[in-house]
């Protein structure tokens, strides 16, 4: 475990070693959420591959067709109800 210190105006200087093991390149967003009383750093990748992780097992688990465009599903019924109110 490495302990950080921060400094007067409330920054931490963040070791090399673990920006690289972390995925931290400069001036790339990083996740900071406070968890269980700890702090905790992500950065923006691996956030993206959390994000998917869960829509994944979301999707397996309302048992959502991975063969189905949610997005193409969408567009058509938008052009269908706009087809439907351009009739009336």
């Amino acid at each position: 475990m490495t302990s950080l210190a921060m400094s007067d105006n409330g920054r931490l200087l963040i070791p090399a070693e673990l920006r690289e093991k972390l995925g931290f390149k400069p001036k790339s967003p990083i996740h900071v959420e406070v968890k269980d009383g700890s702090l905790v750093l992500t950065s923006a990748s691996q956030r993206s591959v959390q994000r998917r992780a869960f829509f994944d097992n979301l999707f397996k688990e309302l048992r959502v067709d991975p063969n189905i465009s949610l997005s193409e599903e969408l567009i058509a019924d938008r052009r269908l109800e706009a087809a439907r109110e351009a009739k009336e």
